[in-house]
């Protein structure tokens, strides 16, 4: 038995998709869904929890524009 804790959307016509993990084998499953009152708030959400780096400023004139990143061809 697996525990699977996600946020789900329910459209208008009663209707919701869920990504489980790849692990479940593909099939019929009992499942047992418990909805709460209150609707989720983005707060709700588990974070992401990415990794940040800090390079420090941004060169002076630093540019990310096509023609400056590719020179005169403009790829």
């Amino acid at each position: 038995m697996k525990t699977i804790e996600t946020t789900v959307t329910v459209t208008e016509d009663g209707k919701m998709t869920i990504q489980v993990p790849s692990d479940i084998p593909p099939g019929e499953h009992h499942i047992v869904m418990v909805i709460e009152e209150q609707l989720a708030t983005k707060h709700d959400r588990p974070s992401l929890n990415l990794p940040a780096r800090d390079y420090g400023p941004w060169p002076e004139r630093f540019s990310l524009r096509r023609e400056d990143m590719y020179g005169e061809w403009g790829r």
